[in-house]
């Protein structure tokens, strides 16, 4: 697929392997990525044929070892992963692309660390300013290879993040956004609140303050 002028380049990816994945929901594919430049593995989740030109239904989501695996109620992540692939279930085709970009882009230890100030009274955002980081360090570039190696040129993208669909845009990959709300909670209503006031998500309002916070 030919990019225009204007389009960023897409990082190198090699494909490295597939096999089935039987979850509750239905029997996937689970197919791995390795992009040599940062020795990174990312992961694509497909069921049913996602080549023959229509629209997939699809999520991008960003690793987060806290809530998508150890049940972290201060965010809405691992909430957000069961729902999409349920929803991809229940259509019966889709991919999801699992991307390793834990903590917005900032790595584990550092999303750590965040926590910690957000505990002590910071949100999302000025934690990772406080730590010398920006807003979110995530790249979707690494998305335009991988879902061309699918022949996926159109997708249906669960988001609420309105980057993802302006970064795929700039790949020629047509997107449209199917709203992708699940997991608010108690404790992340701050977080999401952040995540709508500060960094665009498109939310339902959300109370301004939260006992703690999440990257």
């Amino acid at each position: 697929m030919q990019h225009s002028p204007a389009s960023p380049p897409a990082p190198d990816l090699q494909y490295m392997a597939s096999c089935e994945l039987p979850m509750p929901w239905a029997t996937f594919e689970l197919h791995a990525f390795l992009e040599p430049s940062t020795g990174k593995e990312h992961l694509a989740i497909t069921l049913g044929d996602v080549s023959d030109g229509a629209p997939v239904l699809a999520r991008l989501h960003s690793e987060c070892l806290t809530g998508d695996t150890l049940f972290s109620q201060r965010c809405d992540c691992g909430a957000q992963l069961e729902n999409a692939l349920k929803r991809i279930a229940a259509e019966g085709r889709g991919i999801l692309l699992y991307l390793r970009q834990e903590g917005r882009g900032i790595g584990l230890i550092n999303k750590i660390r965040a926590y910690r100030l957000q505990e002590q009274g910071a949100d999302t955002v000025e934690a990772n300013h406080q730590l010398g980081f920006a807003d979110d360090l995530r790249s979707y570039a690494i998305c335009a290879p991988m879902f061309r190696h699918f022949g996926i040129q159109s997708l249906r993208l669960m988001t609420n993040n309105p980057r993802k669909i302006d970064a795929l845009k700039q790949f020629d990959i047509s997107t449209e956004r199917v709203e992708h709300i699940a997991g608010s909670t108690t404790s992340n209503a701050r977080y999401l609140a952040t995540k709508a006031h500060k960094l665009g998500h498109l939310l339902p309002q959300a109370p301004a303050h939260s006992p703690v916070d999440d990257n």
